[in-house]
């Protein structure tokens, strides 16, 4: 499998990791943190490499979003961003403290070592990238080392001395982050393994479940078709998934681009088969 797991801690950039990664040309799914509990569901998705969101939180809020410790052990390569590094930290024994101070900002931080996530960089080099502030890692956990450091954040960056577990206490998948990706590309295909192009099998397979129920399904559907793009995905997906127990409806009001009547009738009825229905909403029809 082609495919990264990324586990929504609740940060307001979760989306745009998975845009990058798409960017990339690998592919991803977004789930609830709570699937990190769920060692079992990990194992099913079988992802080439796991990433774990920031997110709003403290670790030291009470009901803070977790992870099963065993998830550090199943060998599967792990980034932890902001929050999901701090969280790696204190499932792994480091020392977490926590802090008033929220927000993110730019920061400069120095990197110990150019190799893992920072493959590519000068050695000793110095960066900017977008940096949480909140709780922060004072000391790595047991078998972790250092790899980045800044003004405010003694461990901003660490990774595992045998496993593929790696962390940053900044975003890089932001613009503000200049070299971010070049940190995403280091870990999606220098330590996950993973190889350009999106797996459309494994979109295929994501999509299967619900299919199937929609299969045993009786009731009909509807689909209302515009011409664009967004409404004949959907209703390619929806037939695929149903077949004729859809019905497409597309209206003609009369200010439609010329021959989009006709080249929507072609396409839905002549090339994929579906039960099209045009209503005439012209003047004087």
């Amino acid at each position: 499998m082609n495919r990264i797991l990324i586990l929504d801690y609740g940060s307001q950039f979760t989306q745009l990791i998975a845009r990058r990664i798409r960017e990339a040309s690998v592919y991803c799914e977004i789930h609830p943190a709570s699937k990190g509990l769920d060692l079992g569901f990990i194992r099913a998705f079988d992802p080439k490499g796991i990433i774990l969101s920031g997110g709003p939180n403290s670790v030291f809020d009470e009901g803070a979003p977790s992870a099963d410790p065993a998830i550090l052990d199943l060998g599967v390569p792990l980034l932890g961003i902001c929050y999901g590094m701090q969280l790696v930290a204190r499932l792994a024994g480091g020392k977490v403290v926590p802090s008033s101070e929220r927000g993110v900002r730019p920061r400069e931080i120095a990197i110990k070592e150019n190799k893992g996530l920072f493959a590519g960089f000068e050695p000793h080099a110095t960066a900017i990238v977008w940096a949480s502030h909140g709780d922060r890692v004072d000391e790595p956990p047991p078998h972790f080392r250092v790899t980045a450091t800044s003004a405010n954040a003694p461990v901003a960056g660490m990774q595992h001395e045998q496993k593929p577990i790696y962390g940053v206490l900044f975003h890089p998948e932001v613009a503000h982050t200049p070299r971010g990706g070049e940190i995403l590309h280091n870990f999606l295909f220098a330590i996950c393994g993973c190889v350009p192009g999106l797996d459309a099998r494994a979109l295929h397979r994501s999509r299967g479940q619900p299919h199937s129920r929609a299969r045993g399904a009786t009731g009909r559907a509807i689909c209302g078709l515009s011409g664009g793009v967004d409404s004949a995905v959907a209703a390619a997906l929806v037939h695929r998934a149903i077949g004729d127990r859809l019905t497409c409806v597309f209206v003609d009001h009369g200010l439609l681009r010329h021959g989009e009547r006709e080249q929507v009738e072609q396409t839905f009825r002549a090339h994929l088969g579906m039960d099209l229905r045009v209503v005439d909403a012209t003047i004087g029809s």
